[in-house]
């Protein structure tokens, strides 16, 4: 095969000069510093053949799967335990969040196993699992000690057990994210510190104008005549949530009165909520950096480690022999096909000299984590069994025009239809026909895909679209044959079937995403934020976790749900006669309640939204006690206030990154070695449908002869960077980072990368700056 010739140019033709091979000892050490370097780890281990072995053995992929598995049990046990969602004796949960425990300690006492004492003992993250461990039993016994003698008390341990999902080296994006929450919390502090003098100073001027004039709310109620009371009804004013009810009597009263409500509105909703995301985003930035820049010199620092250990001495300087690289990539990624290695040393190796310098040894860990794709173009299996039949004239014609873009934009169209006649009557049968015309139109699209397209390579791994497609409108054939067979049976109409088929439907919509570029982009640059979106969606849980446990603890059991239908005088007020003539009973919110850990959740999202928060907070107030309402004041204040802040800095700071890379022009060393030999095929031209393993055909024409001829000749192995639109964030701001530092500058000491502030001006790093 021509492109088997082509992957074999990429063998080395120079002999390998001889040398003493190094110890296995050695190559496992210099392996587990470019391991930790290529996935910026910061774990400091001991170096002995023993602890290496240990080391490898924590960071395999099981035992983090396990550790996960087990904080996951543990979280989950908020479901079975009472006040329960499914409720468990508690000797079976007790007996789970041992096991738990039991594993996180064995992971604990692996960890002190690689790492130097010294260093174990001085880690708060170690003790803190430890604490944490000692305080959870010392709760289970206590807890399970009163509950013998039909005494109940307070699980309170249960607001810690998100500190293992923290403190695990396994979550160092979490614990990274908390930091930037710190670190951004004195800033924060002084301006949310003069935003609540703000809000005292409003009402204590609310109390002097509208507290002597008998003014009454709607319920009736005193308006405006207690200070606290103020004081918060200003503080939910901020969120919007109560306005404009809570400026209607005074403004019943007198129309000046709005003056004051509006002028409220402007400086602390308007202008305070700006200013809190103008600090939470600058010092998110700014400590940002400095993380970045950590991680940046402890890489480097990491890869001179290994070059130390595996250099020899070649002329005048220190190098790494072609023998010793081969077999610490082996190491480091002992899945990386021999083609794909070749190619990274021809990288390395740029004199082809046999050997790697301290340069080119340093982006070692860049290199394997930048995906090569290999493409391995085949025929079609129609032109190997009939290929006179395929190549036809006819069989041509047909596999141009579905690589046309007028292919495409005609099912833009019929899609555009599709939508129209879903948002019609489904009972009238003209409609419900037509969508069997719409299945069946779909149905012969994919047909003629996969008549034009190798098989295989439509069904390729990173064919998302293509898989999306043809398993929503298979999933919708049949459900819809199904619904029919039902319904001609005339023995019932399933309903749930019905259900599956309208949203099939609606879904089917999706496609038109995979048509417009536009779309393509923003959904593109949501993929490329999605680890790091996952990332505040660990620290949210915990932060939701935590809420819950206290709410539940401190509510359950205050409101309870009734069914609809019910009339009892217990189910107009939720249960709990306080509430009668109350917002919250008046309004029917008595499924937001505490009394399990679901419930719970939901209810804190319904907070997280701010709208009708505080009918919520005062419906709880009223169970309990008006002190209630610091519970909802400390999660607004927590949540939307700080961590929605930091997330809309990240989306700003991601999206500036992300849409600056799809401009950017400039191509890897990867990219023009793969050019060089002859092995590569342009991301273009996977994106023009000149390729059989791309289905994205919008910007192919009709190629005529030489597109098929060309075609026909790219068969065999091939090579092409992974598209640089997939890359993290984080990788992107690394890597404006590292341009910044010269290839000989080794940085400071060890001491020194972990002590970096964001204060420190070293080095200047203008690329980084101008990201955002």
């Amino acid at each position: 095969m021509p492109g088997a010739g082509r992957a074999a140019g990429v063998r080395r033709l120079r002999p390998q000069p001889s040398e003493e091979p190094p110890a296995q000892e050695d190559l496992l050490l210099a392996a587990a510093y470019v391991s930790d370097a290529q996935y910026n780890r910061n774990v400091p281990f001991e170096t002995s053949p023993r602890a290496i072995r240990l080391y490898y053995f924590y960071n395999h992929w099981t035992m983090q799967v396990a550790i996960y598995f087990f904080i996951c049990v543990d979280l989950s046990l908020a479901l079975f335990e009472e006040p329960a969602l499914f409720p468990l004796p508690f000797l079976a949960t007790s007996i789970a969040e041992v096991l738990c425990l039991t594993a996180f300690f064995g992971r604990l006492v692996h960890f002190a196993k690689v790492t130097p004492q010294m260093v174990f003992w001085k880690d708060m993250k170690n003790i803190c699992i430890m604490v944490t461990i000692v305080l959870t039993l010392i709760d289970l016994i206590i807890y399970g000690s009163l509950e013998a003698v039909n005494i109940h008390s307070v699980r309170w341990s249960r607001a810690l057990r998100p500190v293992f999902l923290i403190n695990f080296p396994e979550s160092r994006q979490i614990r990274r994210t908390f930091r930037s929450i710190r670190n951004t919390l004195p800033d924060i502090l002084y301006v949310f510190l003069l935003f609540m003098f703000s809000v005292l100073i409003f009402s204590l001027m609310a109390l002097k104008l509208f507290g002597d004039r008998g003014l009454q709310t709607v319920e009736g109620l005193p308006y405006f005549t207690n200070i606290l009371e103020i004081a918060f009804e200003l503080y939910v004013l901020v969120t919007t949530a109560n306005s404009p009810d809570v400026m209607m009597p005074a403004y019943n009263f007198n129309w000046w009165y709005s003056l004051y409500f509006i002028t409220y509105i402007i400086i602390n909703t308007y202008i305070f909520m700006s200013v809190f995301l103008a600090v939470v985003y600058n010092n998110y930035r700014k400590h940002l950096k400095n993380e970045i820049r950590k991680l940046a010199y402890l890489k480097r620092h990491k890869m001179i480690e290994a070059f130390n250990i595996l250099k020899v001495k070649v002329g005048t300087e220190f190098v790494v022999t072609e023998a010793r690289w081969k077999r610490l990539a082996r190491i480091v990624m002992p899945h990386i096909s021999s083609p794909h290695l070749e190619l990274l040393l021809r990288i390395s190796d740029e004199g082809q000299k046999g050997h790697v310098d301290k340069m080119n040894f340093l982006r070692l860990a860049d290199l394997l984590n930048i995906q090569v794709v290999t493409i391995n173009i085949k025929r079609h299996p129609l032109e190997e069994w009939m290929p006179r039949v395929y190549q036809s004239s006819a069989s041509l014609l047909v596999q141009r025009m579905v690589r046309h873009r007028i292919f495409v934009w005609v099912y833009d169209v019929i899609i555009l239809i599709n939508a129209i006649f879903i948002a019609l009557d489904e009972k009238n049968p003209f409609i419900s026909y037509a969508e069997w015309l719409f299945l069946s139109l779909y149905i012969i699209e994919i047909l003629l895909k996969l008549y034009t397209y190798e098989p295989r390579a439509y069904f390729g791994k990173k064919q998302f679209w293509n898989w999306f497609d043809t398993l929503i409108i298979m999933a919708a054939l049949v459900a819809t044959v199904a619904n029919t067979t039902i319904q001609s049976a005339r023995k019932y109409n399933s309903q749930q079937i019905l259900d599956i088929v309208l949203i099939l439907r609606i879904l089917r919509l999706l496609r038109i995403i995979v048509s417009i570029q536009r779309f393509r982009l923003i959904v593109t640059t949501l993929i490329n934020i999605g680890p790091t979106i996952l990332t505040f969606g660990g620290l949210v849980l915990v932060v939701y976790y935590v809420f819950a446990i206290i709410g539940m603890e401190a509510f359950h059991g205050k409101i309870r749900f009734f069914d609809p239908n019910f009339t009892t005088p217990d189910a107009l007020v939720c249960g709990n006669p306080a509430l009668k003539d109350s917002a919250f009973a008046r309004d029917r919110y008595c499924k937001n309640n505490f009394n399990d850990l679901a419930s719970s959740l939901i209810v804190l999202m319904e907070l997280t939204v701010v709208n009708q928060w505080h009918i919520l907070a005062g419906g709880f107030a009223l169970v309990t006690h008006q002190a209630a309402k610091l519970y909802f004041l400390s999660f607004h204040v927590v949540v939307v206030i700080l961590i929605v802040n930091i997330f809309i800095a990240f989306i700003l700071e991601a999206f500036f990154v992300a849409y600056s890379l799809e401009k950017s022009e400039i191509e890897t060393a990867i990219e023009k070695k793969i050019q060089e030999l002859g092995v590569g095929i342009q991301e273009e031209e996977m994106q023009d449908g000149k390729l059989v393993d791309n289905m994205d055909a919008k910007d192919s024409g009709f190629s005529g002869d030489d597109g098929d001829n060309k075609r026909k000749s790219l068969k065999g192995l091939y090579f092409r960077i992974a598209s640089k639109k997939y890359r993290t964030v984080d990788a992107l701001l690394q890597q404006m980072f590292e341009s910044e530092i010269a290839p000989e500058d080794e940085g400071p000491s060890l001491d020194e990368i972990l002590n970096f502030s964001p204060g420190d001006i070293y080095p200047k790093n203008p690329n980084f700056e101008n990201s955002a």
